[in-house]
C-alpha cells in the first residue's frame, strides 16, 4: 500500500488558506489533515465546523479531520455535514469508544481512533477490527512544530501485527524525511506533516520524499 500523505493545515498561512491547500494538492498530497482543538482536551484552540465547510469548497482531496476535543460525539455530525471524509477522535476523550466508532460509521464516513504518547497500544486492540484508521501521536497533541518522540514509533509494529493489511496506521508529530522513513519502515502507511511540508522551498519534493 502506498504511503498516504496528509499535510496538516496547522502549518499553513490561515490568511491564505485556499492558496496553501491548493498548493499541496498540486504538489501531490493525498488528503488534507485538519486539526480541531478545543482548549480543553488540549491546551490550544484552532478551527471549527465553518472553516472545514469552507475548505471543502476549495479542494477535491479527502478531508482528514482530527478531533482533539472533549465530547467529540456532540460535534461529529456537524463535521461530517461540513465535509469531513475521515473523522479521528481520541481514545482518551470518550468513555464509550465503540459507540463513537459506530456513530461515525453510521454517517457513511471513515472512522479513526487516535492515541496520545502515554497510551499503550494494547489498550485499543479490541477496537481495531472496527476502525479504518489508527493515529499514533508522536508528540503531545496541542501544538505544531514539536520534536518527534522516538519511543512512540515503537507502537507502530505492535499495532501492525494485530491488524489486517488494509488498516491505515497514521503517524502525526515531528514528521520529516528522517522520522517519516522510520515510521513507514515500522509499518505506518500514512504520514501527517505540517512544518516539514509547508516550510519547505519545494512542496512537491517534500511530499515525494515522504512518499519514499
Amino acid at each position: 500500500m502506498k504511503t498516504i500523505i496528509s499535510p496538516s493545515i496547522l502549518s499553513a498561512d490561515f490568511a491564505n488558506l485556499e492558496r496553501d491547500i491548493k498548493a499541496v494538492e498540486k504538489a501531490g498530497a493525498d488528503w488534507i489533515h485538519i486539526d480541531v482543538m478545543d482548549g480543553h482536551f488540549v491546551p490550544n484552540i484552532t478551527i471549527g465546523v465553518p472553516v472545514v465547510k469552507s475548505i471543502k469548497k476549495v479542494t477535491s482531496l479527502p478531508l482528514d479531520v482530527h478531533l482533539m476535543i472533549e465530547n467529540p460525539e456532540k460535534f461529529i455530525k456537524d463535521f461530517k455535514d461540513a465535509g469531513a471524509d475521515i473523522i479521528t477522535f481520541h481514545y482518551e476523550a470518550v468513555e464509550d469508544v465503540m459507540g463513537v466508532i459506530n456513530f461515525i460509521k453510521s454517517l457513511g464516513i471513515k472512522a479513526g481512533l487516535s492515541i496520545k504518547p502515554k497510551t499503550k497500544p494494547d489498550e485499543i486492540f479490541e477496537f481495531l477490527p472496527y476502525l479504518d484508521l489508527v493515529l499514533v501521536m508522536t508528540v503531545e497533541p496541542g501544538f505544531g512544530g514539536q520534536s518527534f518522540i522516538h519511543d512512540c514509533a515503537q507502537k507502530i509494529p505492535v499495532l501492525r501485527q494485530e491488524v489486517e493489511d488494509d488498516l491505515i496506521i497514521q503517524v502525526d508529530g515531528g514528521i520529516n524525511n528522517i522520522t517519516g522513513h522510520i515510521c513507514v519502515s515500522l509499518g505506518a502507511n500514512s504520514l501527517v506533516a505540517g512544518n516539514y511540508i509547508y516550510k519547505s522551498d519545494d512542496l512537491s519534493r517534500a511530499i515525494k520524499t515522504l512518499k519514499g
